[in-house]
């Protein structure tokens, strides 16, 4: 098996953790022990990158539209964040890992919002990776929110709408600061993003997998950056413009 190359490894990977419920049924189990192994499955992924020294990890963990789901399972999936978020901050710690958490945090519990804001303090002067959980957040959500956000500064006079630019938009976001992820990894073999980082996956690499989150190991993790490894990132440029310009 080819090793991985280090120095072609995703500086931001972004993933969408999908086919915990899937899991859970195949093996005729309640959904919310699907989502208990998938809590397994961070753990071993989150630890795994920062070893590999991928500097931003960015997890979609509950979007937007995860609220029309039936009320006993979201509580059930509030309590495993809150749990989660609680016992990994020391982990965390030791790994030198900062958290950060992008979506619209007032519509979490005010329980669950403790503990992230305990955990976002806690790691704040931690210098390796940047482990974000994407929480009650929609990417169209996100955008609206940023055009909002410019078109306040406009009206108070603090902005000029000529000064408004792919740059300006990038940083009104939620994400900014952070660069654009390079690899979006889906797990459980659906093909699409769902409304998560529209803007900032414009060019990244997609990887798909029918692998359900549960089952996705390290093995897994290291057959997709393989993956990306073997692609050849144009960023709307030939292959020959490429090559000219690493010469």
């Amino acid at each position: 098996m080819d090793t991985l190359k280090p120095e072609n490894l995703p500086g931001h990977l972004a993933v969408i953790m999908d086919g915990n419920g899937r899991w859970a049924k195949k093996r005729m189990l309640r959904r919310i022990v699907g989502h208990q192994k998938g809590v397994e499955t961070v753990r071993v992924i989150v630890d795994e990158c920062s070893r590999l020294g991928i500097r931003y990890l960015t997890l979609f963990a509950f979007s937007a539209e995860n609220w029309l789901r039936p009320k006993t399972e979201v509580k059930a999936l509030m309590a495993l964040l809150k749990k989660y978020v609680r016992d990994s901050t020391a982990r965390m710690m030791q790994n030198d890992i900062r958290f950060n958490v992008i979506g619209k945090r007032a519509d979490l519990p005010a329980d669950v919002n403790v503990e992230l804001d305990a955990a976002i303090q806690k790691t704040a002067g931690n210098r390796g990776m940047l482990l974000t959980l994407a929480l009650s957040y929609g990417g169209r959500q996100e955008i609206v929110s940023a055009a909002k956000k410019l078109a306040i500064e406009v009206q108070a006079g603090r902005l000029d709408p000529e000064a408004i630019d792919e740059r300006l938009f990038t940083e009104s976001l939620f994400t900014g600061g952070i660069p654009e992820p390079d690899l979006l990894i889906r797990t459980s073999g659906e093909m699409r993003i769902s409304n998560f980082l529209l803007w900032q996956l414009a060019y990244a690499e997609l990887y798909f997998t029918e692998v359900n989150w549960p089952d996705f190991d390290k093995n897994q993790l290291a057959i997709a950056f393989r993956n990306y490894q073997a692609r050849e990132r144009r960023f709307g440029m030939t292959s020959d413009q490429l090559r000219q310009g690493q010469e």
